[in-house]
């Protein structure tokens, strides 16, 4: 299916919410649990998110959401996750990709990781204006969510060391980060410590984990715990 088609799907509203739901959730959905999120009838759920499969927005598989095997353990029920691949429309037709990692092979076989970063953190300075470093986490996720990066907090029980942490399920520069990790990965760490501002209590530091962006967030007041 082409991008424009596969877009187009979520003009319903209903098919919008629903994959916005499963989107944000990180793991596999049941229709049951989507529909209750859509506030709509679990038929009509299920109606829509076959179609997000179809056109290639998510993916589905069945597992029993019970958690047990066995008799007795019921029939395995369908589920969703988002699909990895990118879908993007522009007209008229641009190629800003190539352009971007021509750019990240140059920068890298040249060695110029140190003045990229520089650059996209006078960028992330330049982004956050005459304000003040953010404040606190949830003033970063407000920030980070307005710039497609998909945060959420990781709470104490899953975080390392106890304290919450923000990990962010989308990277906008992911394309380019695949091909060119270490150059791409450090100018997106630099850009977020300019957008935060080094004087406040969030921090910035890598931590890659497969599917997510590779910065996280911390918290000093957390640390000063």
């Amino acid at each position: 299916m082409e991008d424009i088609d596969a877009i187009a799907v979520l003009q319903d509203p209903v098919r919008r919410r629903l994959y916005e739901y499963v989107a944000a959730q990180g793991r596999e959905v049941g229709r049951n649990e989507a529909a209750e999120a859509a506030g709509v009838a679990r038929t009509l759920a299920a109606h829509h998110l076959d179609k997000l499969t179809d056109a290639g927005l998510l993916e589905s598989g069945s597992r029993r959401l019970t958690g047990r095997s066995g008799p007795g353990a019921g029939r395995p029920a369908k589920v969703y996750t988002r699909a990895p691949g990118e879908r993007s429309v522009s007209l008229p037709a641009r190629d800003y990709r190539t352009a971007a990692e021509l750019l990240a092979e140059a920068a890298e076989q040249a060695g110029l990781d140190a003045g990229l970063c520089a650059a996209a953190r006078r960028r992330g300075e330049a982004l956050r204006g005459a304000a003040t470093p953010c404040g606190g986490l949830e003033e970063a996720m407000e920030m980070l969510a307005a710039r497609g990066y998909e945060p959420h907090m990781e709470d104490a029980e899953g975080a390392e060391g106890g304290a919450p942490v923000v990990r962010m399920r989308n990277c906008p520069f992911h394309a380019v980060a695949e091909r060119f990790p270490p150059l791409v990965c450090g100018m997106n760490l630099a850009l977020l410590e300019g957008l935060l501002g080094a004087d406040g209590p969030v921090h910035a530091r890598m931590d890659a984990r497969p599917g997510e962006c590779c910065v996280v967030l911390d918290s000093s007041k957390n640390n000063d715990d």
